[in-house]
């Protein structure tokens, strides 16, 4: 591992990602993004059509520089997986032969024991419109397949890449229910708050004719209060609502003035919600 800027910890360890003659230079470095999103960053290239370096994947990695920078290039499958000690290869297809057939998850957590042994790993990844050959497949040590849905199992290589990723991050996590950042801390209101709240909106409204006709207002209110009590308020929610309310100040409070027709004052749409807020 290594430290970046902002002082957070930039993670860059576990399998390599190798990707068998890809075309695209794009694609290369969308991998190159999912990588890093997710703390891997050996990446490496068999004989990629369009050569390497390449300022479509560079431009393609948004700011994934350092994978980038660490890429690789092999003219051959054998070449590019020679110094490693365990490999899987991944597909969609079924294979005929007698290589375990992993999912992410089994597969991640068996790359997670070995890199812990100290053992180094990688993923294989086929090209983008065919994947890989029986050959390429026969030179991993197992395979990895995701559960896709079966009428529909096409995945680009950089989707492949991501979900491998993740899986890998997901099992080195100690606890998988653990989150980035958390959200505020916030103090739950107490009921004087809430009463509080209540009788300065009521007010607000009531400076507004809302409770019309009259004879309404009682169930208007409880209507009211129903509503803004079906969840439990922190205090810092209780100031934004009541900051909503004051805001209602910059206008007039009497009602109704007499330089303006009532009409005027209360549109088609505004006696409709008024008349409706009874709940009958």
């Amino acid at each position: 591992m290594s430290g970046t800027n902002s002082e957070r910890l930039l993670i860059a360890e576990g399998p390599a990602i190798i990707l068998v003659e890809p075309q695209l230079g794009e694609n290369i470095g969308m991998v190159a993004r999912a990588m890093a999103n997710f703390g891997l960053a050996e990446l490496r290239l068999v004989n990629p059509r369009d050569g390497w370096p390449n300022e479509k994947a560079r431009s393609a990695a948004s700011k994934a520089d350092h994978v980038i920078d660490g890429t690789k290039v092999y003219e051959t499958l054998e070449e590019a997986i020679v110094d490693l000690n365990f490999v899987y290869a991944t597909t969609a297809r079924e294979r005929y032969g007698f290589k375990p057939v992993r999912s992410p998850v089994v597969a991640c957590q068996t790359l997670q024991q070995k890199f812990k042994a100290g053992e180094k790993t990688g993923i294989l990844f086929g090209r983008e419109r065919w994947g890989l050959t029986n050959e390429e497949v026969a030179l991993a040590d197992e395979i990895v397949t995701f559960p896709v849905n079966p009428a529909f199992a096409s995945l680009n290589i950089a989707q492949a890449v991501l979900l491998m990723s993740y899986e890998w991050m997901k099992c080195g996590m100690e606890d998988h229910a653990e989150t980035l950042f958390d959200a505020v801390e916030q103090s739950p209101s107490t009921k004087e708050q809430v009463f509080g709240m209540f009788e300065h909106l009521e007010e607000a409204l009531d400076a507004r004719n809302y409770f019309h006709p009259p004879a309404k207002k009682p169930r208007m209110i409880d209507n009211l209060r129903a509503v803004l009590t079906r969840r439990a308020f922190t205090e810092q929610e209780i100031s934004v609502f009541r900051g909503v309310i004051n805001s209602l100040d910059r206008f007039p409070r009497q009602w109704p003035r007499k330089d303006v027709p009532r009409q005027q004052k209360v549109d088609k749409s505004q006696s409709a919600e008024i008349e409706g807020n009874d709940g009958e």
